[in-house]
C-alpha cells in the first residue's frame, strides 16, 4: 500500500517524513518518483497535471492539499468513481479565521484611510460605528466562512450569508439561491468572498454584482482568482462603488509585476496565503480517512463532483 504526494510548496520539514509519522505502515512516494503505479493506491496531491491521476488505476481516495478541489475537477481525464476528499483542518480554518477578521477589523475601523494619513502627516479624527452598526455578508459559507463568522458574531458585526442553499447559524441572516442575491448584497457594507470556484461561481465577483452592494463597500476575497473580474474591481475602485479592496487571490498567480494592483492606494495584495495547510495536523486528516477506508467505511469531507464541492 502506497501514497503518493504532490505538494504545491518546499517546507523545511518534508512532507514524506511527516507521513510517516502519523502512517508508518504506508509507503510514501515523491511524485516524481512513483515506482510501480498499480501499488499506489492513496494520492496527496495540489494541481497535478491534466490526465496524470489516471495512471493509478488502483487508487481508493484522492485528498486535495488545499481547501479547494477546482485543480482537481478541471481534470477531462480526472479517474472516475474515485472519491475526492478537501481538506478540512483545524490550523487551515484557524488561518482563515485571523485573516478575515483582521481584514474586516481594518475596513471597519478605517484602516486605509488612518494610514493614508499618517504618510500624509495629517491628524484628523475619523469616528466609526462600533461592531452592531456595520453588516458584513459572506459571500459562500462553507466550514471556513461558518467559522470566521462565529467569532466576528462574538465581536458583535451585524452578518448575513450567501449560499447554494439555506443556512442556520445563530446571529447571520441567510440568503440562498439567485433570487435572493440581490437583498443580501443590498445590506452588506464588508463583502467576504470565500466560495468554492466552480462553473457557477466563475466571474460573479463582476460590476453587475459590485453595482448591488451599497456604495462605498469594500472587499475581502481570499477565495479563488477566478471568481473576479479584475477590470472590474479596478472600475468600482475608480467610482468609489468600492472604497477598498482586500485580493488574496487573483487570475494569474504570482500578480504579474505590471498589475495595477501592485500600486493602487484602494487595494491590499496578499500573496495567496489567507489561509495555508499546516503539515502536521493535515496529515492527521489524511490518516484518519485512510484508516477509515481500509476499515470499510466512508470517508469524511468527500467531494460532490456534481456541485464542485
Amino acid at each position: 500500500m502506497a501514497l503518493i504526494i504532490k505538494p504545491d510548496l518546499e517546507h523545511l520539514r518534508s512532507w514524506r517524513d511527516v507521513v510517516g509519522d502519523a502512517l508508518p505502515d504506508l509507503e510514501c512516494r515523491d511524485w516524481d518518483k512513483p515506482g510501480d503505479p498499480e501499488s499506489i493506491e492513496y494520492a496527496f496531491v495540489w494541481a497535478p497535471p491534466p490526465g496524470a491521476l489516471r495512471t493509478f488505476a488502483n487508487l481508493k481516495c484522492i485528498f486535495s492539499i488545499g481547501a479547494g478541489v477546482d485543480h482537481l475537477l478541471k481534470d477531462p481525464d480526472l479517474p472516475d468513481g474515485v472519491p475526492i476528499v478537501r481538506m478540512v483542518e483545524p490550523e487551515l480554518t484557524q488561518g482563515m479565521i485571523e485573516y478575515v477578521t483582521m481584514h474586516v477589523l481594518r475596513f471597519h475601523r478605517e484602516g486605509p484611510a488612518l494610514e493614508a494619513q499618517q504618510r500624509d502627516r495629517v491628524w484628523h479624527e475619523l469616528i466609526t460605528p462600533t461592531a452592531p452598526s456595520r453588516r458584513v455578508g459572506f459571500l459562500g459559507f462553507g466550514v471556513l466562512a461558518q467559522a470566521s463568522a462565529k467569532i466576528l458574531s462574538a465581536l458583535g458585526f451585524d452578518l448575513a450569508c450567501w449560499s447554494r442553499t439555506p443556512k442556520n447559524m445563530e446571529g447571520v441572516a441567510s440568503f440562498h439561491g439567485s433570487d435572493e442575491l440581490a437583498a443580501f448584497l443590498a445590506r452588506t457594507e464588508i463583502l467576504v468572498c470565500l466560495l468554492p470556484l466552480t462553473p457557477a461561481t466563475v466571474g460573479i465577483l463582476n460590476a453587475e454584482l459590485f453595482a448591488e452592494l451599497p456604495h462605498g463597500a469594500c472587499l475581502i476575497n481570499a477565495g479563488r482568482g477566478g471568481h473576479q473580474i479584475e477590470d472590474d474591481i479596478l472600475d468600482a475602485l475608480a467610482s468609489g462603488q468600492l472604497a477598498g479592496a482586500t485580493l488574496d487571490v487573483f487570475q494569474t498567480e504570482p500578480l504579474p509585476a505590471e498589475s495595477p494592483f501592485w500600486t493602487h492606494p484602494k487595494v491590499t495584495i496578499t500573496p495567496h496565503i489567507a489561509s495555508v495547510t499546516q503539515q502536521k495536523s493535515a496529515i492527521e486528516q489524511v490518516a484518519m480517512n485512510i484508516r477509515r477506508i481500509e476499515a470499510g467505511e466512508v470517508p469524511l469531507n468527500v467531494v460532490d463532483r456534481a456541485l464542485g464541492y
